[in-house]
Formats: C-alpha cells, sequence, structure tokens
C-alpha cells in the first residue's frame, strides 16, 4: 500500500521508524512544514517525493491513505480534506481543538466511507490493556486513580528539543491520553468531571498547569496533574489504588506496590499503525476510529468549560 506521511517533526520520525518495518507498506511521499527540514527527511528515509503542499502529496499515483503527524491546529483540516480526496486517515492526538473540529472530522468519516483513526496510542499498549483487562474482569476494584504528566515546555520546542512553528496544548493534546484511558476504562460518556486551570504563559497564551478531577459510576476518583512548568524530563505515570493491589505505570513499566514487574509484551505505536492498516485491508472500522473516539472530545470540551465555571 503506496501511503503519504505528512510532518517531518518528532511524530513524524517515530512514525516512520515504524512504517519502514512494515513489508507492504510503501511511503511514496512526504508532506513537510519547513522546506529544508521535509528536503532533508525524505532524503534520509529514502522517500522519492516531497512537497509543503499536502494536496500534491495527496495526488501522487496510487497513494492510498496519509497519516497525519502535523501540527495540532491543522489536524482537523487536514483529515477531512484528504477523506474528501478519497484517502484513508491515520491522526496524530488530537482530531481537533475543540469539540466542533472533531464533529467535522467523525461527520467526514461517517460521510465519505473512509477509514479515519486517530493515534490514542495508549489503547495500543500492553500495560495499558492489562489494566482495563484486570478492571473489565473484575480482578481489580478501583478506589482511585492518581495520573501525572509532566514536561518543561516554556518555548515552542518538541519532545526532541527543536523549535516548533506551532504552540502545544496540555488540555486538548496531553490530557488527552488521560481522558481517553478513563473513557476506554470505565466506558462513561457521562463521567463526573471537574478541572481548574492556571494562568496563561505571557508568551505561549495557554495555561502551563491544569488539574482534572473525575468520578465514575463506580465511585472510583480521578486525580490528575499536568504541568508544563515542571523542571526535568518528560514523564508520565499512573498510580492505580484498588482494594487488592496497587499498580504503577510509568514508562512502559506495570508493577505492584512493591515494587515487582508484571510481565507485559507488545503494544505500543507498531500496533496502533498496523491497526489502521488492516482495517483499511479489512475494510473494516478501526479500534480508535474518531467515530468511536468522539465521546472523548465531548468529555474535554465539559472539562474546557469548567475550566470558567469550576464546575462541570
Amino acid at each position: 500500500m503506496k501511503i503519504c506521511l505528512a510532518g517531518e517533526g518528532a511524530m513524524g520520525f517515530n512514525h516512520i521508524k515504524v512504517l519502514k518495518e512494515l513489508d507492504d507498506i510503501e511511503v511514496v511521499t512526504l508532506a513537510g512544514g519547513v522546506a529544508d527540514d521535509a528536503a532533508a527527511f525524505a532524503r534520509e528515509w529514502g522517500i522519492p517525493h516531497h512537497s509543503l503542499r499536502l494536496e500534491e502529496c495527496l495526488e501522487q499515483p496510487a497513494v492510498e491513505a496519509v497519516l497525519l503527524a502535523t501540527p495540532n491546529q491543522v489536524h482537523a483540516d487536514q483529515a477531512i480534506l484528504a477523506m474528501e480526496m478519497g484517502k484513508h486517515v491515520l491522526v496524530e492526538i488530537p482530531m481537533g481543538l475543540n469539540l466542533e473540529e472533531a464533529e467535522r472530522v467523525a461527520e467526514a468519516e461517517m460521510r465519505t466511507g473512509r477509514v479515519c483513526m486517530v493515534c490514542h496510542t495508549g489503547r495500543y499498549g500492553a500495560a495499558q490493556r492489562e489494566i482495563v483487562r484486570r478492571v473489565h474482569q473484575g480482578e481489580l476494584h478501583l478506589h482511585h486513580i492518581v495520573q501525572q504528566t509532566y514536561f518543561f515546555r516554556r518555548e515552542n520546542t518538541n519532545m526532541f528539543g527543536k523549535a516548533r512553528s506551532w504552540t502545544d496544548e496540555l488540555l486538548w493534546h496531553q490530557a488527552c491520553h488521560m481522558v481517553d484511558f478513563m473513557f476506554w476504562l470505565f466506558g462513561e460518556p457521562d463521567i463526573e468531571v471537574w478541572a481548574q486551570s492556571g494562568p496563561p504563559h505571557a508568551s505561549l497564551g495557554i495555561p502551563m498547569d491544569i488539574t482534572i478531577g473525575m468520578r465514575s459510576d463506580s465511585g472510583c476518583l480521578v486525580t490528575s496533574a499536568n504541568s508544563f512548568n515542571n523542571h526535568g524530563p518528560i514523564s508520565a505515570n499512573y498510580r492505580f489504588i484498588g482494594e487488592e493491589e496497587t499498580l504503577l505505570f510509568e514508562k512502559g513499566r506495570l508493577t505492584d506496590h512493591e515494587g515487582r514487574e508484571i510481565p507485559v509484551e507488545g503494544g505500543g505505536l507498531a500496533a496502533q499503525d498496523r491497526e489502521f492498516f488492516d482495517a483499511i485491508i479489512q475494510k473494516r472500522k478501526p479500534f480508535t476510529s474518531c467515530e468511536a473516539c468522539l465521546p472523548v472530545m465531548a468529555i474535554l470540551d465539559r472539562l474546557q468549560r469548567s475550566f470558567l465555571t469550576g464546575s462541570d
């Protein structure tokens, strides 16, 4: 299958490493954002065509699908454009930066009949799947989930420290991973939520710190802290406090409260990207189709509104 990769930044780099390992996938064109960077990326990875115009790349012969690893602000419009040009779409999280954008993407998915899948990579992680399995099978009854996401991002740089031309978003991008995990775990689109945000950064114009609370129908509390002000490396972790045991998830490792590692294997970005191509080949909806993940965006919308009111 011939595909287009859009985006030569950090996530484009992460995806191309996976795509090069798939024998049945050929990246034939790169839609870049910065001319010199796009040329260097295409040369390094042996991509025969590149352009700064996504339309030109999608018009290349026999291109069936596009992987959008582009700035958050253009995800929705680019996904809709690609579907309306007859292409299948794998779009990096988030599918939009507000509920209205996400609804337009899901509507285009249903209207065009194209596969449109969002990169909720956590749902493909082996450790996350083990947690969900234990909860859904009644092996772990949760009282409280404590989650933290920490960055130091007072400038527009990506995970590799390279300058960006766009601004990241703490709620709709970074916290979206946690919100999606909770929706997958509890299956409650109307879960009780509340949130507060710190003051916006003077030049970036976004809140640099947010706190999120949730309560499931079972009474399980979720406490989430997110900061772009934290000095130190990128880090994200979960503590699952249950009746039977407490489990910790950090850096892909799942351990119990005594520090013993719980063996889990596979999953991750490779499993996610493979699901996209399998859904196209098998003519079915992918696990994380944009339509299926739309309730996550509705929860984020309620959290956004909670910033202003102090309640759901």
